[in-house]
């Protein structure tokens, strides 16, 4: 187990961390990935290389056991079974599958389905569109003074017409949690079903599916270390099975009639074609390395830099903070009178990369009633002195935008 002091040892497994002066704090977007990741798709693609599941011959045996492995790993990770990890394209892929699955087969005209403003659109909109072809309900918790979801607001929209409740577990401008648990068990008590967007959460804090009692969750690979293009949808084993796939072809199928199929049991009934081979392997690699870390370092330290940067933010003058009281490593802000692309840019010039833009959440920017903000966000191989090089480029950025006003 790393131990806290060990920072400067856990960066130099990153490349951009060793080798530039890059001050990097987009995780939220994506995270940056290790040499143990980049050697498991390595070895993948240059030892192995072949497809999964029906090669008799050793290279296939091989991948094939790296590639369920890996679906092992996921399924230890978030304390589940092995049959309800769904390896998808990411976590939006994920998001729509259960979606354009279970809300397409089981939702009713009439039927409400709950969201809140305070979500990534990737959980939002494929639920406004099962609203509109199913002829349902689609019912927004209200958020509080600090843009919050709370309890006492989502038992007003909760009634026994609700049949899904989709809701992000962090969110990925506000940095707030979502006090999901307490949410998922008075949604069962009216048999609802929730679907938990947890990109912002699997990466940063230890999630116990079993224990938060969801339905559904997913996230994604590139968000915790691992590659782009992975994500992992996570189901309980008796809803997957009753739910059908939403795409066909090859691997997925038990057997073929000229008029008829029958598919396979979950999780394979929603993987058909090729699947993401270098992509699990990538992702189980960076489950061991998140694993080797500890998320008691991963949260202490996300914790630290958090009450760092805010006392140094609430400081400056100019300076619109829009979540002073964040949970996570997420701060959103703008600089008065500027607009945040031009921030970014200026940032960019003092090699401090971070996000301007609506962040995929226009509802919550109108609520905000901004039209993009910038976004700061952290993990744990950020330090202090990231910290400090955001502060500054702040500073330069307010002393050059004050001399065009």
């Amino acid at each position: 187990m790393i131990k806290i002091s060990d920072i400067n040892k856990i960066r130099e497994d990153f490349y951009l961390l060793k080798n530039s002066d890059l001050t990097y704090l987009d995780n939220a977007a994506s995270s940056l990935k290790p040499q143990q990741v980049i050697d498991a798709l390595n070895y993948y693609n240059e030892k192995l290389g072949v497809n999964v599941h029906r090669g008799v011959y050793k290279l296939s045996y091989e991948a094939t056991d790296l590639y369920e492995k890996a679906r092992q790993k996921v399924a230890d990770f978030i304390h589940c079974k092995f049959k309800e990890v769904v390896f998808t394209r990411g976590a939006s892929s994920a998001l729509n599958l259960v979606a354009s699955s279970y809300g397409m087969k089981y939702i009713n005209e009439g039927d409400e389905i709950i969201t809140s403003e305070l979500e990534h659109h990737s959980s939002m909109l494929p639920w406004q569109h099962v609203a509109k072809v199913k002829k349902a309900k689609l019912i927004y918790v209200p958020l509080d003074a600090e843009h919050r979801i709370t309890i006492e607001n989502f038992k007003k929209v909760l009634t026994h017409k609700t049949k899904v409740v989709a809701l992000t577990h962090a969110s990925n401008v506000m940095g707030y949690i979502t006090p999901i648990k307490e949410i998922i068990k008075l949604a069962h008590e009216v048999g609802a079903v929730v679907s938990v967007d947890g990109a912002q959460s699997v990466p940063h804090m230890k999630v116990d599916v079993k224990e938060l009692d969801c339905d559904f969750i997913s996230f994604s690979g590139h968000k915790m270390c691992g590659p782009t293009g992975i994500g992992v949808l996570y189901g309980k084993y008796k809803l997957l099975q009753s739910m059908d796939p939403v795409e066909f072809g090859g691997d997925m199928i038990d057997y073929v009639y000229l008029q008829d199929v029958t598919f396979k049991d979950a999780p394979y009934k929603f993987e058909t074609g090729t699947p993401i081979i270098a992509g699990a392997i990538g992702i189980g690699a960076a489950i061991d390395y998140l694993n080797e870390i500890g998320f008691d370092f991963i949260e202490s330290q996300e914790s630290k830099l958090r009450i760092y940067a805010l006392t140094q933010l609430k400081n400056i003058e100019g300076l619109q903070l829009f979540n002073p009281n964040t949970d996570t490593g997420i701060i959103s802000f703008n600089i008065e009178g500027v607009h945040p692309h031009d921030v970014a840019s200026a940032f960019d010039q003092e090699n401090v990369a971070i996000r301007a833009g609506h962040h995929c959440a226009q509802p919550l920017m109108n609520c905000l009633k901004q039209v993009a903000t910038v976004r700061a966000s952290f993990y744990f191989y950020n330090t202090e002195k990231d910290i400090d090089n955001l502060v500054e480029a702040i500073k330069k950025a307010k002393e050059f935008f004050d001399l065009f006003k």
